[in-house]
């Protein structure tokens, strides 16, 4: 495993962003763990986490023109990753993000940041994607602004679980759909190996059992 993945697994169980126990989720499934998103805030998280960000962009995909992140949570995302690829790696990329509401004053369009242009290469950057629905409008659109190239798409972290519709993970059917790659820091696959293995406090063997029949459940097919 890649060093930046477990760095960013101890981080996101020292900020407690990741928690195992019995959680309710949004979907009525019962999980044995649950992961927050929006745990960072402070000024020290945010960096972290872009710099985590930019690591697995820059191991994913080795040429783009614009990091895009969808208003509201994307808009911290692609901006401070876009510095994390400078200040960490020089690599010297624009963001755009989008408002809700078109402006007709002032710096007019929907569009704020670079502004698109054809055949740029664009990377979609949001936290976690959970039924898909926000990056197929963030998608839509791009492609009704300007002919865009969309190349990718990564989030924190993946669940890794059929959506409620589909065998597949939503990550999975997105990538199937558009054709380009869907891809994350970690996967829970990654982290569930990495905490049993030097994290016995916190998931010993029945834990461990519990995820798996979470996943004999709820898996999504390969």
């Amino acid at each position: 495993m890649e060093e930046y993945k477990k760095e960013f697994i101890e981080f996101i169980l020292e900020s407690k962003a990741l928690k195992f126990g019995d959680f309710t989720l949004k979907s009525g499934r019962k999980s044995p763990f649950f992961f927050n998103a929006g745990s960072f805030y402070s000024g020290e998280e945010v960096s972290k986490l872009a710099s985590f960000y930019a690591a697995a962009i820059k191991a994913n995909f080795p040429e783009f023109d614009i990091l895009f992140g969808p208003s509201y949570k994307g808009i911290p995302l692609c901006v401070s990753t876009c510095q994390a690829l400078y200040d960490h790696f020089k690599i010297n990329v624009n963001y755009s993000t989008n408002r809700k509401e078109i402006k007709d004053h002032g710096e007019k369009g929907t569009i704020l940041g670079c502004q698109l242009f054809k055949k740029a290469k664009v990377i979609l950057i949001d936290d976690v994607v959970t039924s898909g629905i926000s990056v197929e409008e963030s998608i839509s659109l791009l492609k009704d602004i300007e002919d865009v190239d969309i190349i990718g798409l990564i989030v924190s972290v993946d669940r890794q679980e059929k959506s409620l519709n589909s065998p597949y993970s939503s990550l999975q059917e997105l990538s199937n759909k558009y054709n380009f790659k869907a891809t994350s820091i970690v996967n829970m696959q990654e982290v569930i190996d990495y905490v049993f293995a030097n994290h016995k406090e916190i998931m010993d063997i029945d834990l461990l059992e519990r995820i798996k029949q979470y996943y004999l459940t709820y898996g999504a097919k390969k």
